[in-house]
């Protein structure tokens, strides 16, 4: 209750709407945004709907023009990292030609911060795509409560996720490098916490065992370019010929600060990263890295969560987008 006895509400959204008016959220987005698609009887409803959902500022009635642009709110870690601008250009691309506005919010690579973010997103959005979340599972159940939730690089039970098989790009990576013939391989782990991460170990560990050569974990380490020159030095220490990094700000880190050791890469040492974020191709030396489509990522997830709008019984969806080893410069034969 707030200081005038009045109970205080969310501002409605286009779920409430069609919810009041009986029908899919994405029948109420195309009777605001393009009337003649919709048969009149269930454009009169919806119509009536928009006029009985109230706002939460000043409990105004809602009007056509307000609603006719549904909006659905991204979570990411780090917009500075481009990783994830090119998922927020595929989320972006999708929800344009959907007629709906993207909100993105940056979690800063703190829990704190995404749980804060996800509460405050069920108010503000229709649904929400969260990438990378930091949260535990059952911290997340609580946060997201009833919003329609789609998760990128994430799997939790009972959640509709979209996931790259950075897994499988990594068991590609250890191959790639027994066959160069190295025979140490670090892994340049990354946040203590994430899903990724504990994917991208396994994968590693894995596929080392399978081929006969070791596997050391290094880490946990920031995924970012400053944490490479740590990075660096623990791989340095670690007496390894080759290395995989978390991702390509770590890898690129790694390598700019081998460089300033006067360490050859790869002549000394080779270094993987994932992602094939913009600029990897054209670091010195350019970059090995697991690459996938990241704006396919981002376009899939905002197809994910539409269709669970649509038909919010249907079970979630598990999508998996391949991934595959892009061999460049930075990887060759041991002590050449």
């Amino acid at each position: 209750m707030n200081v005038h006895g009045r109970q205080d509400r969310r501002r409605a959204t286009i779920r409430d709407v069609a919810a009041h008016a009986g029908v899919a959220a994405s029948t109420v987005s195309r009777a605001l945004s393009n009337p003649n698609r919709v048969h009149p009887d269930t454009r009169e409803r919806i119509a009536q709907a928009v006029r009985d959902v109230d706002y939460r500022t000043g409990h105004r009635r809602p009007t056509a023009a307000g609603l006719s642009h549904g909006s659905i709110a991204l979570l990411i870690p780090d917009i500075a990292n481009p990783f994830y601008s090119e998922i927020a250009r595929g989320t972006q691309l999708q929800l344009s030609a959907a007629g709906l506005t993207q909100i993105l919010a940056d979690t800063e690579e703190s829990a704190a911060v995404e749980e804060r973010s996800l509460r405050r997103a069920g108010d503000l959005a229709d649904g929400v795509v969260l990438t990378a979340t930091r949260l535990a599972d059952a911290q997340l159940r609580v946060a997201v409560q009833a919003t329609p939730l789609v998760l990128i690089n994430r799997r939790i039970d009972g959640f509709a996720s979209v996931c790259l098989d950075t897994g499988g790009g990594f068991r590609q990576a250890v191959d790639h490098l027994v066959s160069l013939g190295h025979s140490t391989i670090a892994y340049v782990s990354g946040p203590t916490g994430s899903w990724s991460d504990r994917i991208r170990w396994r994968a590693v560990r894995a596929a080392s065992r399978a081929a006969g050569v070791t596997a050391i974990r290094l880490g946990p380490f920031a995924p970012t370019f400053a944490t490479g020159a740590a990075a660096a030095d623990a791989v340095l220490n670690s007496g390894a010929g080759a290395c995989i990094a978390f991702n390509d700000l770590l890898a690129i880190g790694v390598i700019r600060r081998l460089s300033e050791r006067g360490v050859d890469v790869p002549g000394a040492i080779s270094v993987i990263g994932c992602d094939d974020i913009f600029g990897a191709d054209f670091c010195s030396p350019p970059l090995t890295t697991v690459a996938g489509d990241l704006q396919m990522v981002g376009r899939t997830a905002i197809q994910v969560l539409l269709a669970t709008l649509e038909d919010p019984r249907r079970a979630p969806d598990t999508v998996a987008l391949p991934t595959h080893l892009a061999i460049r410069a930075s990887t060759g034969a041991p002590g050449r």
